[in-house]
């Protein structure tokens, strides 16, 4: 996805899936994405061990989720844009070089600081692979080919996306935490030559418009305060109010630049579609909650239910693997009856599972405590995300359907975010909360419900605000999913269907 350029290729794309050049062009993009999906999953399950390494408290645990999660979110939108602008193969390329680079960082770094240091170079690496790699199949393949070749990208990244926690735990056990990072490194010596020999590089030009440098600052500043400010909330300290203060006047600040600035990196004018605006809110719902769940679970079956860390990723592969198999049939079933219900109906679901996962305390029973609530959620996921998609598509005109995909998942990563940084504040967890199975099982059965309420809040924001799309509107082309931290990028397609 080029976002938020709306400006067609140099030249017109003709490279055919069935062709060499097509096949190389997909497995370069697939496994450039891939490593950027793989390390949203996996760093979970490595927590506990990273904590008893480096002698880590609760707080440097969020931070190693959140410093990724964090540049990440800021810059995915300026990514895509430095692609169409710079050339789309040089810039991934970059991408996939500077994500290597921050992995080995972070699986050499003797200290926590060093490791949120090195995550958050990786958010910025993953920020400009992520979009490219969509990005140069919409550029390389020739209209009949391309939405086959974004559903080869789209299912080949969901089955990284599901092995990915069974490798991070393999990892973990075997060779050690580090090795969950340092495995990027041989997939990039491969991906980067393949990707300068094999991939034809294009770009929209100087047709593009100016980088919109300060927005993307002010976003990923205000973002990193509140985050400060939710993280260390528990110390009480006058810094804390001080930094959450600022938080909210970066925030102020970035929605000010951003209407007046003739070419914003976050458009406001798209959130005049009403619909728009209700279901990124919606999306807000869902994916904080799934943000927090995610990260507590990974540790909960380790800390609590002393699950080994290959056992507790492999856990946790039921979920992505119903959304695999069946996210393209949710779609086409909200295609007949209208996005209102799935979206209503898939929250309450995943409240369930969450409710259901209060359940699993010590030694709990994988097949009668663990996978029930997971299959619930699967099945909740599976509901909502490709509606979800499929609605936030339809709310704008089809010549912003990029951009406004972009929007979405960055609103869901940010929730993510935030999630992961306020759930255990929420849920009374103290600093050294992971070392204590009696501590943390008490926190984790307080934080569920909340989970669950937001979820449900979700729910009935869904039913009062969604509405039946108007038919000529534009629709998924990653039909296939299985990330769960955010919903699928979609490519620019410019103004018209094909």
């Amino acid at each position: 996805m080029a976002v938020p350029a709306q400006h067609a290729p140099q030249h017109a794309p003709d490279v055919r899936i069935s062709s060499p050049a097509g096949r190389w062009i997909l497995f370069t993009t697939v496994l450039g994405s891939s490593m950027a999906l793989l390390d949203s999953t996996v760093v979970n399950v490595a927590l506990p061990r990273i904590g008893q390494d480096l002698d880590a408290d609760l707080a440097a645990l969020q931070w190693t989720v959140n410093a990724y999660m964090l540049t990440l979110a800021a810059l995915i939108l300026l990514g895509g844009s430095l692609g169409d602008t710079y050339g789309r193969r040089k810039v991934f390329v970059l991408g996939v070089v500077w994500f290597a680079s921050a992995s080995l960082l972070c699986g050499l770094a003797p200290s926590t600081g060093v490791l949120i240091a090195a995550r958050a170079l990786q958010g910025v690496g993953g920020a400009l692979l992520t979009p490219g790699s969509l990005a140069l199949i919409q550029a390389s393949f020739h209209p009949d080919d391309r939405a086959r070749a974004v559903g080869l990208w789209s299912g080949f990244g969901g089955i990284g996306a599901a092995v990915g926690p069974f490798v991070g735990g393999w990892l973990v056990d075997g060779p050690g935490w580090r090795w969950v990072f340092l495995l990027n490194v041989p997939l990039a010596l491969l991906c980067a030559p393949v990707a300068v020999r094999h991939v034809p590089e294009s770009s929209a030009g100087a047709a593009h418009g100016r980088f919109d440098v300060t927005g993307a600052a002010l976003g990923a500043l205000a973002l990193a305060l509140v985050t400060y400010a939710l993280i260390e909330a528990p110390g009480g300290s006058a810094a804390v109010a001080v930094t959450a203060a600022a938080g909210v006047a970066a925030g102020v600040a970035f929605v000010y630049v951003e209407r007046r600035r003739p070419d914003p990196m976050l458009p406001p004018d798209i959130f005049a579609s009403r619909q728009f605006t209700a279901v990124n809110l919606v999306t807000l719902c869902v994916y904080a909650a799934f943000g927090g769940f995610f990260f507590l679970t990974a540790l909960q079956l380790q800390v609590v239910a002393g699950y080994s860390p290959l056992r507790a990723g492999t856990a946790l592969l039921p979920t992505t693997v119903l959304m695999l198999l069946f996210s393209a049939r949710s779609g086409a079933l909200a295609d007949r009856i209208g996005p209102r219900v799935p979206l209503t109906v898939g929250p309450l679901l995943c409240a369930a599972a969450m409710l259901l996962m209060r359940r699993v305390g010590k030694d709990a029973d994988y097949l009668t405590d663990v996978l029930p609530a997971l299959l619930v959620m699967g099945a909740g996921m599976v509901t909502l995300v490709a509606p979800l998609t499929a609605t936030v598509l339809a709310s704008v005109d089809t010549s912003r359907a990029g951009l406004a995909s972009g929007i979405n998942n960055a609103a869901a990563r940010a929730a993510g975010l935030v999630a992961v940084a306020a759930l255990p504040l929420l849920a009374g967890m103290g600093p050294d909360a992971y070392r204590s199975a009696d501590a943390f099982d008490a926190a984790f059965r307080r934080a569920m419900p909340i989970c669950a309420g937001v979820l449900v809040a979700g729910a009935v924001l869904a039913f009062a605000t969604v509405r039946r799309p108007v038919t000529a509107c534009r629709h998924p082309e990653c039909r296939t999913h299985g990330s769960v931290t955010a919903p699928p990028l979609e490519p620019e397609r410019g103004t018209t269907e094909p």
